[in-house]
């Protein structure tokens, strides 16, 4: 490395460029951005993979350095998030907390949740609890953040501050708050999860795939977080490479569906791959029935209809709970003036009944399914009759192809 950053670095071991210090701020604080994805969120706090006791022990110091962040705290807290998620007790809701305090205080409102003791008794079980937990990482969690400072100085000099406060700037302002505001505020959604998520991008490269958080929320003990073709997990690659290498062990993942063309008759088999599979099941309801209708309706009423369209898409993937009463009434204007919308809409919320009832028998399903199949490939509605029969493709994913 060439000294020429700043004259007086010269008293660190280390004399980068200004180049050189940009690319290892970013490769310490990504280092830091996987082990939170990789090992606070989706080992500990969901138990979608296993992990390697030196990986799990090497992110547990890493963590411990750059954030002070407790295992036991954060998983806590992040399940209680999804306990009461978007609801009152949510710890980082901007749905109920309001998307300026979450996203400025993000990080004062983990260490007031890391404090209640009843919390981290309730959601914190399974996480570690050795001798290194109970002797240093938890009693003297500042430490690692000062021996980290330490480092710094000793490596880069006077920039070593700097490259200190961007570490410790980075997990609160994009883990606490972009994660936990945007990604409940602002974004798109595949899926109708009974809460505010969004995914922010596509692209989960910044935030290690934390980015595709409505994608999370519908399927929170997945290991990979991207759905779609288009959505890249860079969290997820990080899985694979240690998986090559035997330091990981997937456990769940998005479920996949699995359609037989010669299967056209509603069984047991039907109605559970189905229940597998409900939220894609709603997303190409969504996507191939009431989404031309809306757009039909649309550009038959408004005058600005892409603008209406772009106002209104958003809604009908939302849970309908979280909706403004104006947006509500708007919605159900629509469906007055629209008949054959309308009747799509009253199938959907038929259809998400029939999963919903966990309390009936198999018998019982299989023939309520059955006629709302009948109803659909009855209704005159084009899309429906095809959807109907789509529905009946559905079943139980091969053994074989489940272990592929």
């Amino acid at each position: 490395m060439n000294f020429d950053f700043l004259a007086f670095n010269q008293l660190g071991f280390f004399n980068p460029s200004w180049f050189e210090f940009i690319l290892i701020a970013l490769l310490l604080t990504h280092i830091t951005i996987v082990g939170v994805t990789v090992y606070l969120h989706r080992h500990s706090a969901h138990r979608s993979l296993e992990l390697a006791t030196p990986v799990k022990h090497f992110f547990r110091f890493w963590l411990w350095l750059t954030t002070g962040m407790n295992t036991k705290a954060w998983t806590a807290i992040h399940r209680k998030h999804h306990a009461l998620c978007d609801q009152d007790g949510d710890p980082h809701s901007p749905v109920t907390k309001g998307i300026k305090k979450v996203f400025t205080q993000g990080a004062e409102l983990y260490d007031e949740e890391s404090k209640n003791k009843e919390t981290l008794e309730k959601y914190g079980r399974g996480t570690p609890d050795d001798w290194m937990e109970r002797n240093l990482y938890t009693p003297y969690k500042n430490y690692g953040i000062l021996l980290m400072f330490i480092i710094d100085v000793a490596c880069f000099g006077f920039l070593g501050l700097t490259m200190w406060a961007i570490q410790m700037f980075w997990i609160p302002f994009f883990a606490a708050g972009v994660v936990n505001g945007i990604g409940h505020w602002w974004g798109y959604r595949n899926f109708e999860s009974k809460d505010a998520s969004t995914n922010i991008s596509p692209i989960g490269l910044i935030i290690g795939g934390e980015e595709l958080h409505n994608n999370h929320h519908t399927y929170p003990l997945s290991a990979k977080l991207s759905v779609k073709k288009w959505e890249f997990d860079i969290g997820w690659g990080y899985i694979k490479l240690l998986s090559f290498f035997g330091l990981a062990t997937v456990k769940n993942s998005v479920p996949k569906e699995h359609l037989d063309a010669a299967k056209s008759d509603i069984d047991l088999d039907t109605v559970r791959a189905l229940m597998h599979n409900r939220f894609q099941v709603l997303a190409n309801y969504r996507k191939n029935v009431i989404m031309p209708l809306v757009t039909t309706h649309v550009e038959q009423t408004s005058s600005d209809a892409k603008a209406t369209l772009r106002r209104v898409k958003g809604w009908f993937t939302q849970d309908q709970n979280l909706l403004d009463d104006q947006k509500v009434a708007q919605m159900e204007k629509m469906y007055q003036e629209n008949p054959t919308l309308n009747q799509a809409i009253v199938l959907r919320d038929q259809l998400k009944g029939i999963w919903e009832k966990t309390q009936s028998s198999s018998t019982e399903m299989v023939q309520a399914l059955n006629q709302w199949c009948k109803e659909a490939e009855e209704s005159g509605i084009k899309a429906l009759e095809e959807f109907a029969q789509r529905i009946r493709n559905y079943t139980i994913q091969p053994a074989t192809a489940a272990a592929r």
